[in-house]
């Protein structure tokens, strides 16, 4: 009964929450319905658009502006340890992006049916990575909004994600020949959110030779997604810990 509370209270916790979701799918809808576009393109589209954008939006101020108004003590006075609040807090976001990307596949399964163009055979992989992402940007994002007040954690984290893709956009193209430009790609491809990993694991990269490397395709994939749900699970356990410190006050900020 608690675990429902705090899901269905994610759920409901902000009205502009149904316009994301809405004006999300809408956007789906119209980028299927004006460009056409290939499986692998609208793919693109949804995983930066669903998987990250979605997130962030979602997870704006989860907990930040709890703690800055002072709600924050009414949850904690109530038979909730401080953990089970972040956990079910992520998990009603979880829900709440599969429910969406399952209503993402209706949408653009009946505008294919309706304009009998294009082929739908690859979306279900780019819809789970796109998942698989927003599970780790919104683990990411809610464990920042328990140290960055109100609604801030989305802005600043959009920032930092945009600012490291230009300058590891930058050095691969002028310093690619040093080992630390190496050894720095390396550490954002497996410490930050998995974007590249999981772009590989939608595209099909790691299924390309499964004739005759079928297993060790198979490997690469699980070991992608594997890699995902651990990222998702070490930025949830910052959080909790640093949920676990704060001081909190009841008035507003």
């Amino acid at each position: 009964m608690r675990a429902y509370e705090l899901i269905k209270e994610t759920f409901c916790r902000k009205l502009y929450i149904l316009i994301v979701h809405l004006s999300w799918l809408t956007l789906y809808g119209i980028f299927w319905w004006l460009f056409l576009p290939k499986v692998n393109e609208f793919g693109r589209f949804i995983f930066i658009w669903g998987g990250c954008f979605l997130a962030l939006a979602l997870s704006t101020g989860i907990f930040g502006d709890d703690i800055s108004s002072g709600r924050i003590c009414v949850l904690v006075t109530k038979p909730f340890r401080l953990g089970e609040l972040y956990i079910y807090r992520l998990l009603g976001l979880s829900l709440q992006a599969a429910v969406h990307f399952i209503l993402a596949w209706c949408v653009i399964f009946i505008l294919n049916a309706l304009m009998r163009t294009g082929s739908t055979d690859n979306l279900g992989l780019w819809l789970f990575a796109s998942w698989l992402l927003f599970n780790t940007c919104a683990a990411l994002s809610t464990s920042l909004s328990v140290v960055v007040g109100r609604a801030y954690n989305a802005l600043l984290l959009l920032v930092v994600i945009i600012t490291v893709f230009f300058v590891v956009s930058m050095m691969m193209v002028y310093l690619k020949q040093h080992s630390e430009t190496e050894v720095l790609v390396s550490f954002i491809s497996y410490a930050c959110p998995p974007f590249k990993l999981l772009y590989k694991f939608a595209c099909g990269e790691y299924g390309k030779y499964s004739l005759t490397v079928g297993r060790f395709s198979l490997a690469k994939s699980v070991a992608c997604v594997v890699h995902s749900l651990i990222l998702t699970v070490v930025y949830s356990v910052v959080g909790i810990v640093l949920l676990s410190r704060r001081q909190f006050s009841c008035g507003r900020d």
